[in-house]
């Protein structure tokens, strides 16, 4: 297209005039402009915002496992691993009879790219975890999380190489309850939590319960963000859940020294417990004043840690007011 004649002599002007404005500015044309005095100084410069911390991203292989018949009575499964893949993690769900080639699969990809490994079975899929973990101990290679989900009769105890154990089971079924205990020597968190009380609970729907799925994504999410061994003395607990009560997965116990003026209901709401969770794993603490300096174990969940500024002391706990 031809451009118009009349277009360069437009231009010129247009450069003209904007020369005279900056020379009217300035006083001459290349001079720099004259800071503009208002009696007060100029402001400080304000430092760019800092830049966000990086964004850690999900670390973990999740390993998940049907129980017997699984495409028909395990596919809570199959739920449950679509939540954990939603939630950044790579997973997968087989069925528990070839748990063997899915262990030595395991093997090759924690050796080229090492990372949390967790596995959750349910019923000979809870079994199939436990061997899995056996698998890996051959190789020693360490498991962060087992969750069984009412585990076979015939499940094997929890090996040295597992560093959380949650066995959320129904001690009076026949096609799971498998009471699993960890080995002697065992250094990691361990929570057996007994369903059996809850009448609404049975082995066929456990593996699809919303609650039980949200924690168990819960605690995958946190294996990541939380070192081994960095939560202080981890002490086995055994709970049987009240019919009446929530069901929720504690990772281990804690011991708590009593403080003057503490009694059983100030330590359940100074530590978010129920009562009857200290009852249970306190034997002969009901109904008897606590000394001080008495130990009592608490149930706990394992949370990372803040994130902070800078690190400052923790504060004291504050002091239980006692009952009259």
């Amino acid at each position: 297209m031809k451009i118009p004649a009349r277009y360069p002599a437009i231009l010129v002007a247009v450069a003209v005039l904007t020369t005279s404005l900056i020379v009217l500015q300035t006083g001459a044309v290349g001079a720099a402009p004259k800071a503009v005095t208002t009696g007060t100084a100029a402001p400080a410069a304000v430092p760019p915002p800092a830049a966000p911390p990086a964004i850690q991203e999900p670390r973990g292989r999740v390993y998940l496992f049907r129980g017997a018949l699984g495409p028909i009575f395990s596919l809570g499964m199959d739920k449950l691993t679509d939540r954990i893949k939603q939630a950044g993690f790579t997973a997968s769900v087989d069925e528990f009879t070839i748990c063997g080639i899915v262990a030595d699969r395991a093997i090759r990809e924690y050796r080229a790219d090492p990372a949390p490994i967790i596995l959750v079975g349910h019923s000979m899929g809870g079994l199939c975890s436990v061997l899995f973990a056996e698998r890996l101990q051959e190789e020693k290679i360490p498991v962060s999380l087992i969750v069984a989900v009412d585990p076979a009769h015939a499940t094997h105890q929890v090996p040295l190489n597992v560093e959380r154990f949650i066995n959320v089971f129904l001690s009076t079924s026949v096609l799971g309850g498998g009471d699993v205990t960890p080995k002697d020597g065992f250094k990691g968190h361990y929570a057996s939590i007994d369903l059996a009380q809850h009448s609404e609970v049975t082995h066929i729907n456990i593996d699809k319960m919303d609650t039980i799925h949200e924690q168990i994504v819960a605690k995958v999410k946190q294996v990541s963000a939380i070192a081994p061994n960095s939560e202080g003395e981890a002490l086995p607990i055994r709970l049987v859940v009240p019919p009446d009560a929530p069901i929720e997965l504690w990772d281990s116990g804690m011991p708590v020294f009593a403080r003057p003026g503490y009694t059983l209901d100030s330590l359940a709401t100074l530590y978010h417990v129920p009562r009857w969770s200290l009852i249970q794993l306190n034997k002969g603490i009901d109904g008897v004043p606590l000394i001080p300096g008495q130990r009592v174990v608490v149930p706990r969940h394992l949370v990372p840690p803040p994130v902070t500024a800078a690190a400052a002391p923790p504060a004291a706990p504050p002091q239980p007011t006692t009952r009259r």
